[in-house]
């Protein structure tokens, strides 16, 4: 079993602080807009923010109920209050300074581990709550940090007054983008028995891989929505229920309740909408190539509808700048795709049993200590 490092607590404190600061831009950003009037983005900003928050605190609780079932229920009853006001990240972010500096600093420590507990209690507490935590952020990343991410290119390209606080926030989005897909990379293969460590190159390659390939699918729906915005919104909704569908297709079983996954089902199909997303474990090799190669034919078609339909739009110099960083981020993150699934992605997700339909899903505190939530709940 890997083991919980001092370097990891530094990751930890760093995406903490990264999280905190994202809220803070936010609502920065947001009042900037009031102030100047543009209420409409105002809104925006602040309901991706909402939305996010409020689906995250749904998810942390529920995940809280299936690890404490059959404890105190007054201590439920807290936690429930504490989420019902927006603030469940900050205990599980507690928790984990609390297991990883255990882990990191004092490993020779058993804690709370009973005679009972495996000796590396303490590494799996730790690794178990950072998990959590980092699959939370990935549902933030992609229900709140990508689409304001999605805005403010868009806004910047359609006005030509900027203002510092719209490029702080494509700064603090492009952060939070880069720390949770890493983060995420790091708890899966932590988690998965039998994987390599990931080091310093493989982290930067997936990095890259993840972050080109976004930023290219966001400019690209930047140029669409600047030739309509109906037309952009009619492909997001489109993508959206394509991803849902798949979803369907694959019949998850992540969640204990139906309800929570259909949730999950609906925010893994937002998730589709700008990355890939292996919701079972599987090889999915025919699945990437369509799902870039759909990428890239999107692309180069709206850029072609340019060329032809507006072809005075092409003289002026955002839409040259915007272009090739388009077209250069879709071809840079193909290569690294590549690069990542040649030479850095490991070769199997999970033990046999763990994948089998008799453990699929939800399961409780016992089990969850045998094979683990995030075994359920798998990104490339």
């Amino acid at each position: 079993m890997m083991k919980f490092t001092k370097q990891n607590f530094i990751f930890l404190v760093g995406g903490m602080i990264i999280y905190v600061v994202d809220i803070g831009v936010d609502f920065w950003v947001a009042s900037k807009y009031f102030c100047q009037g543009q209420y409409c983005w105002g809104i925006l900003i602040l309901c991706f923010r909402g939305l996010s928050s409020l689906i995250t605190q749904v998810f942390s609780y529920e995940w809280f109920k299936d690890d404490w079932e059959g404890t105190d229920t007054g201590k439920l009853k807290w936690i429930f209050l504490v989420h019902l006001f927006q603030c469940g990240i900050f205990i599980r972010y507690w928790f984990a300074l609390k297991y990883g500096c255990q882990a990191a600093f004092k490993q020779n420590n058993s804690g709370g581990a009973s005679e009972t507990d495996p000796p590396n209690f303490i590494q799996k507490q730790a690794i178990d709550v950072v998990t959590d935590i980092n699959m939370l952020r990935v549902f933030k990343t992609f229900l709140e940090t990508t689409p304001q991410l999605f805005i403010q290119i868009y806004i910047l390209m359609e006005h030509s007054k900027n203002n510092f606080c719209q490029y702080a926030a494509v700064i603090m989005s492009f952060c939070g983008i880069s720390f949770s897909t890493v983060d995420y990379q790091v708890s899966l293969r932590k988690s998965l028995p039998g994987k390599d460590e990931f080091h310093v190159l493989p982290k930067l390659v997936y990095l890259f891989y993840k972050l080109l390939t976004i930023t290219s699918w966001i400019l690209s729906i930047s140029l669409i929505t600047l030739l309509s915005i109906r037309s952009s919104v009619i492909l997001l909704v489109f993508l959206w229920i394509c991803g849902f569908i798949w979803t369907l297709k694959q019949h998850t079983t992540f969640c204990k309740s139906k309800k929570m996954e259909y949730l999950y089902r609906t925010v893994v199909g937002v998730i589709l909408i700008f990355t890939f997303f292996n919701i079972k474990g599987r090889k999915t090799k025919v699945f990437i190539f369509i799902y870039y190669a759909t990428h890239t034919i999107v692309t180069l078609g709206v850029l072609f509808v340019y060329m032809f339909w507006k072809p005075s739009i092409i003289k002026e110099i955002h839409f040259t700048i915007v272009s090739i960083l388009t077209i250069l981020s879709l071809v840079l993150g193909i290569i690294f795709l590549l690069v990542y699934y040649r030479c850095f992605h490991p070769t199997a997700y999970c033990r046999p049993q763990a994948c089998s339909d008799e453990v699929d899903g939800g399961a409780g505190r016992k089990d969850r200590m045998e094979i683990g939530r995030f075994q359920n709940f798998m990104m490339q």
